[in-house]
């Protein structure tokens, strides 16, 4: 079931790319990250309340919150950035740049989490990483 939520992650992340040019032109940038983070925020409470898992938040522990909270973080830190890249660069470029974060994810699962980096992960990387390289220059 994780690889069917995973594909469909990656076609709506594909579907946001071209959305998101689209929906910025003439709009600055740090306003489109906020109107679609307000969506986000809608759809994910939505899903919260459908699904009726909002007594948990009771149960969530203060390293989950603070991890949770540093996650958002993050995660608006990259809507802006990407956002301001979208806006003045060219999706064909801004997009692998952007999916480098799978190599960046790799090396720190490593450092941080010790999860094992195979041959194929290290491949994998290095092919990621010449992709990119060939798609911007």
């Amino acid at each position: 079931m994780w690889l069917l939520f995973a594909i469909l992650s990656s076609i709506f992340a594909a579907l946001t790319s071209i959305l998101a040019k689209v929906g910025i032109d003439k709009v600055h940038s740090n306003l489109a990250t906020a109107i679609r983070t307000a969506v986000v925020l809608v759809m994910a409470w939505g899903m919260v309340f459908l699904t009726n898992t909002q007594s948990g938040i009771m149960q969530i522990n203060k390293k989950s919150w603070l991890f949770l909270i540093l996650s958002g973080i993050a995660t608006g830190a990259s809507w802006l950035c990407y956002y301001k890249a979208l806006q003045i660069g060219e999706v064909s470029k801004v997009v692998p740049i952007d999916k480098l974060s799978v190599v960046i994810t790799l090396i720190l699962a490593f450092i941080f989490l010790h999860e094992t980096f195979t041959i194929k992960s290290i491949i994998g990387c290095i092919l990621i990483g010449a992709g990119t390289l060939l798609m911007v220059l």
